[in-house]
Parts: structure tokens; sequence; C-alpha cells
């Protein structure tokens, strides 16, 4: 059972985050387990954006973008900010930014076994 306090193991040095801490990471990348959430984050990742934008860049209808970016929101991953009639999106935490697009770029370049473009 867990503590909620990180515990050290001597085998490696790191220390075992809580079960609240696993469980919400896996809420964070089930968020991020859609291509389409995963691209707009992407495009969030150069700058703020609103829905018209991402819709064009992403290649998706806007409906479907704002359900895509009300679950990220929901998950805590992006945020919002009104602009006259426009509400424009940000990423919430730029570290959250670098997971993407580490896993983004290691598949780009075959890094990932498995993965569409890897070179076996």
């Amino acid at each position: 059972m867990s503590t909620g306090a990180a515990e050290v193991t001597e085998s490696n040095g790191y220390g075992d985050p809580s079960d609240e801490t696993f469980a919400s990471a896996a809420l964070a990348f089930g968020l991020l387990a859609s291509s389409a959430r995963l691209h707009i984050m992407w495009v969030l990742a150069q700058g703020d954006s609103d829905v018209s934008t991402l819709g064009s860049r992403v290649g998706r209808a806007l409906p479907t973008i704002s359900q895509h970016l009300a679950q990220l929101k929901s998950g805590g991953l992006i945020r919002a900010r009104r602009e006259g009639r426009r509400h424009v999106y940000s990423v919430s935490d730029p570290e959250t930014l670098a997971v993407v697009r580490l896993m983004v770029e290691q598949i780009s370049k075959g890094a990932i076994p498995g993965s569409a473009h890897s070179q076996d």
C-alpha cells in the first residue's frame, strides 16, 4: 500500500510515486492516446490557437475539434481564455509538451520498435 511519499530504491535511485500519481498519469496518457488530440497538442506547442486554426491545421471538423479540446481541458492539459468572441487555447504545462515532442520525434526517427516508422 502506498503512503503517498516517494521511497528511494537502492537499485536505481528513483522513488516510487503514489498510486494516485500513477492513476493521474494514466488518465493523461489516455487523453493523449488519440492522434487528433496529439496533433492538437503539437499545434499548441507552437503557440496559442483558436478552434478555427486548430481545425484547419489538424484537418478535422470544428465540432470534432471542440470535443477534443473539451476533453484536453477537463483533463487539465490545456486551458482556454476569451479574446473577444473567440476562445484561445494554450498548453497548461510546457513539461507535458516535452513528453509529446519526445514521443513523436522518436517515432518519426524510427527509434521506437514496432512503431509505424521503425527501421527493423
